[in-house]
């Protein structure tokens, strides 16, 4: 992603075009003409005016009273079809009586609404490009813009993901999209072939896999700061699930329309690594991603069958359309090697998660000892507009998963169906453990803000967040050495 923000250097005079973010009660020194226009239009109590002062022309943006992440790239939204309709090339940052943050996430909701996946279109022409936003020196530094253009070309490289056709993206080829962004961005991936999955007893990704012409693969990627080489590693999980046809208990034609985007859980892991590597957090990351697809034929596994996990545990498929939980249960098990401070899993899990708070939200998750670092990840959301809904997870629930032939069955019922598909997943961990089911607002529809038709990158932002408040020093859990007395 090419670099749109840019501090004001020498030729920013030459621009015509302006942007200046204000609070409610700023009034601007316009010529007489101008200023009658932009009285009348305040008077209609409207949040942007756009008004022509020859021979500039200014959008001024009124910040809500109560401003806070969300709304101001919102916000952001509407400028950017400002922008797509006059088509600028450039345009100049202001700010009256607002604090710098605040326009720092108007732009970066600008540049949210700029993105487009036009690789496949005949003529790109008609798809405007972001103009550059020139701030003053005073209103951003180097490095928090630099910090915005990271976080930004984590999110687009989700949803250039996300947005791609299965022809083009089918298991191999999302391993192999991970290897390039580890060589680009600065972070170690090791893509497991079918050889190495078969000897490792990934037993739910190899049962999910024998419908498919295409081999299963499992990536593992690493990003470890030089400062946290001593730390146990956050682990995350993302379902790669590059198609879902639902298996013999297979969707409608309907239902299969957006099923590419069911490895969004692995492309958020995958962008979130990205941003860690190109920011040089002072983290230490893994990233796991068993991928396949949940294709049928002669071959394929069927409702009634048994699997029996590497760990020992076995699990009877009451339904081949509850695939993702199958295959994030090895990467579950293998993350266990990492003797993990904490493992978030991200994954576009269930149609009930969707159903209980739609696009607005991802549902989440966790076992008691990760309980606290649930609620950080819920302020996290709240700060970003990545948000999670954090729904119970009773000891009942498990009962809903109990096989009368195994241990368990991967379904639990027409209830909680969100939370059951976690109570499965609980059932590999000993480690603490977050589940976040993206479900809802990894994939939109129609275009929502700044999030545009297609893959959302929705996870990358709200990873950003947590990890910046996730101490690495292991010293400060160290009891200080105490003094010999000597």
């Amino acid at each position: 992603m090419k670099q749109r923000i840019e501090i004001a250097g020498k030729n920013s005079k030459q621009i015509h075009y302006h942007i200046h973010l204000c609070k409610k009660d700023y009034v601007p020194s316009l010529g007489k003409d101008a200023a009658q226009y932009f009285k009348l239009k305040k008077e209609q109590e409207n949040d942007l005016i756009s008004v022509a002062d020859y021979p500039h022309l200014h959008l001024y943006v009124y910040a809500p009273a109560e401003s806070n992440c969300e709304s101001l790239k919102r916000l952001g939204s509407r400028v950017w079809a400002w922008i797509q309709a006059g088509k600028y090339e450039s345009c100049r940052m202001h700010l009256h009586g607002v604090e710098k943050h605040l326009a720092h996430w108007l732009a970066e909701g600008i540049l949210l609404s700029s993105y487009r996946f036009d690789k496949y279109k005949a003529n790109k022409k008609n798809n405007p490009v972001c103009p550059a936003l020139h701030f003053q020196e005073q209103d951003i530094s180097t490095a928090e813009k630099n910090e915005i253009h990271h976080r930004l070309t984590g999110v687009f490289a989700v949803r250039d993901l996300v947005n791609e056709p299965y022809a083009e993206m089918h298991s191999v080829q999302l391993g192999k999209s991970f290897e390039r962004m580890g060589k680009e961005y600065g972070f170690k991936v090791e893509v497991l072939n079918k050889a190495r999955i078969q000897s490792l007893k990934m037993a739910g990704l190899l049962t999910v896999n024998k419908g498919s012409e295409h081999p299963p693969t499992f990536t593992v990627m690493e990003y470890c700061h030089p400062s946290a080489k001593k730390t146990a590693p956050v682990v995350l999980v993302g379902k790669g699930v590059v198609y879902d046809t639902g298996g013999y208990n297979i969707k409608t034609g309907a239902g299969m329309e957006t099923m590419k985007c069911d490895m969004a859980g692995a492309a958020t892991v995958a962008g979130f690594m990205a941003v860690a590597a190109l920011r040089k957090l002072p983290v230490h990351l893994v990233a796991l991603v068993p991928c396949t697809d949940n294709f049928i034929n002669h071959k394929a596994y069927v409702a009634g069958d048994i699997i029996t996990y590497s760990n020992g545990v076995s699990a009877e498929v009451l339904n081949t359309d509850a695939e993702g939980r199958l295959i994030l249960a090895d990467a579950l098990i293998y993350a266990k090697r990492f003797k993990p401070q904490l493992v978030i899993d991200f994954a576009t899990l269930t149609g009930a998660a969707a159903a209980a708070i739609g696009k607005y939200g991802a549902v989440a998750m966790s076992n008691q000892v990760a309980s606290v670092r649930l609620s950080e990840l819920e302020k996290a959301g709240d700060a970003c507009g990545d948000r999670i809904a954090r729904f119970p997870f009773w000891e009942d629930y498990a009962e809903l998963i109990k096989s009368d032939i195994a241990d368990i069955k991967n379904i639990g019922g027409p209830y909680a169906g969100a939370i059951t598909a976690g109570k499965f997943l609980e059932r590999f961990t000993d480690y603490p453990w977050i589940h976040v089911d993206i479900a809802g607002p990894a994939f939109v529809e129609a275009d929502w803000n700044y999030r545009k038709k297609g893959g959302t990158g929705y996870g990358v932002a709200l990873l950003d967040a947590f990890m910046k408040h996730l101490s690495v020093d292991e010293k400060k859990k160290s009891p200080a050495k105490k003094s010999s007395g000597k």
